[in-house]
This record gives C-alpha cells, structure tokens and sequence, in this order.
C-alpha cells in the first residue's frame, strides 16, 4: 500500500514538474478588439507565424473582445505575469511612461505621411525605449489604429457644437485632452460598455476610427458620424518581461520581425477600410458630416504643451516630433 502511495506520490509529482515546461510554450496574448478587425485577424497570422518560425516552441492563444478584461486590465495582467502579450494604446502606455503618448495629442499629426515618419523615427524607438525601462516589459511594434472621428445624433460642424456634450472616452487620462479643447463633458467608460451607454442615452457621443465603429456597430445607436479626425490613435504590440526574459535571441528576433510584420499588415487593412467607410456609412442612411477640421485644430494646438491638459512630454520632444517628415523649402 505504502509503494502504492508513493509512487502515486511520484507520478503526480512528475506530471506537475512536467507541466511548467510545456506551459512555456502556451502564451496568453490579450486585447479588447473584436474578431472581425484586422488587429484581432493580424493577430492570428502573427500567432501561427511565430509557430511555424520556432518550430512550435511557442504557441500564442489570441483572446479578443475583451474576454481576458478591459485595457486597463491586462495593462495590469501583463505586469502581473498572467498574460504574455497586449495590445495596449499608447494613451494607456502612456500612464506608464507619459512621453510616449505624445501622439495622442489631438491634431499633433498633420496627414498619414507624418504619422510614418514618426513610425520609423529614432524619437519612436526612445519613447519605447523609456516605456520598456520603466516597465520591464518589451514594446515589439506600432500599429496604425486609425483617425478617430466624433459620432452623435447631430452634426458637429464647428468645435462650439460639442459644448456641454457628454462624450464617452477611453480609460486614459490622455483623451480628455480634445474633449478640453471642444468643451465637452469626458465621460471614460470602458469599450465593452460603449454600444449599451450610446443606446441608453449615458453619453451623447463617442469617438473611434471608422473601422472601429463599423466593427462595434455603433452607427446603429448614432445618426452622425462626424469626420473630426482628431486623434490618429496607435496600438502597441508589447510583450511582458516574464516572457521577454524567457527567450532567446534567435527567438527575439523572431518575434520582433513578426509583429512588425503583422503591424504592417493591420496598418495597411485599417487605413484601406478608412477610404472607403464614409461611403458605406452613408449606404446604412447614416449623415457623413465633414467639419470645419481648421477651427479644431486652433482649438486643440494649445493644449499641445499644457501639463495641466495632460501633455507628459518635453519641449525638445515635440519640437522632434512636429519636425518629422516636414518639408523644407
């Protein structure tokens, strides 16, 4: 009976030492993007990618949609050790390393040419450099998450328009930034919530790129989607220190090489949707309104260096940053 229970004793023990080896292999990646998106698609290609690339030494299991949580909380799991890999705004990178959410500042980008001069700029790889000091994490590549725009059951033409309006924003202290700017009312909830706030009437308006509200079909609950093009919004693909310490160098670089390549990729999806979504909202009967962009930007540029309105970054840094791409005569 004795040699029974041991060796019961020593089989459970081999099983459980068995299990740490193979549960290095199974990575939680984790964002809050639904599955038709081409962040949560590009996600899987990246993920079978990185198999085929290691052999199968490390497979990563995509969980979209909020199903691990909402971005503040896997920003928090990720530091914890229980999930390996994000997507995380900068905005909310920038709760960790205020510099890096530079880009966030409504109107900072001129046009998209601007925003891939900052993609492969040495001022990018330092604003990720500080976020990966100050967390212990690895940031591994920037995607294209889309210009924002303003939608609500009226036109908004002018930035007098959102006075008084009460506009749901993301959990980052960032995006209070343009609602300062318009005189609106910031109302943070979180993204699984937004449809059900908008329906409810919680909030008059909300803000995301076009793919965004096509996908979380918040046109159904607004009669406006309104082209402010405030903020051209960025994920960031980070892959946390737990994991990053685990790896080797060749595999390093195999991961550093796949997201980049998946960034591509959702970059190149996002910004082809974006061309062709106005067209598809007015198809729904939805208004496609084109605002004065002019007096917004003289509305937001102010704020730019303002610390009280959330600017976390340098002079010198912004000064790099608005220099990026410009032309000189």
């Amino acid at each position: 009976m004795r040699r029974y229970v041991l060796a019961a004793a020593l089989a459970a023990f081999g099983t459980a030492a068995a299990l740490p080896a193979d549960a290095q292999t199974r990575l939680r990646f984790a964002h809050v993007y639904e599955v038709n998106e081409p962040y949560h698609t590009e996600a899987l290609w990246a993920a079978e990618e990185i198999a085929k690339r290691t052999n199968n030494r490390w497979r990563i299991e995509v969980f979209p949609a909020s199903a691990l949580g909402n971005e503040p909380a896997i920003n928090e799991a990720l530091t914890l050790g229980t999930l390996d890999m994000i997507y995380t705004g900068t905005a909310f990178a920038g709760s960790r390393h205020r510099p890096i959410a530079i880009s966030n500042a409504p109107f900072i980008f001129r046009d998209f040419d601007h925003w891939l001069a900052y993609r492969n700029s040495e001022l990018l790889k330092e604003m990720m450099a500080g976020y990966d000091r100050a967390t212990g994490h690895k940031t591994l590549a920037l995607t294209y998450y889309g210009a924002r725009h303003v939608t609500a059951n009226k036109a908004i033409n002018r930035p007098e328009d959102m006075r008084g309006m009460k506009l749901r924003v993301p959990q980052a202290p960032l995006y209070l930034m343009f609602a300062r700017a318009v005189g609106a009312n910031a109302t943070p909830i979180a993204f699984a919530e937004v449809y059900l706030a908008l329906q409810n009437g919680t909030v008059d308006g909300q803000e995301n790129p076009l793919p965004t509200i096509q996908a979380k079909k918040f046109y159904e609950v607004q009669s406006h989607i309104n082209l402010t093009s405030h903020i051209v919004d960025n994920l960031l693909t980070i892959a946390g220190g737990q994991l990053w310490r685990r790896l080797s160098a060749p595999d390093k670089a195999t991961f550093e090489q796949v997201w980049r390549e998946a960034a591509a990729r959702a970059t190149y999806a996002i910004r082809t949707s974006e061309e062709t979504l106005p067209a598809w909202f007015e198809q729904q009967g939805k208004a496609v309104v084109r605002p004065d962009l002019a007096a917004f930007r003289a509305a937001a540029s102010p704020l730019h260096n303002d610390a009280a309105a959330g600017a976390g970054w340098t002079r010198e840094h912004y000064d790099r940053f608005m220099a990026l791409g410009a032309r000189t005569n």
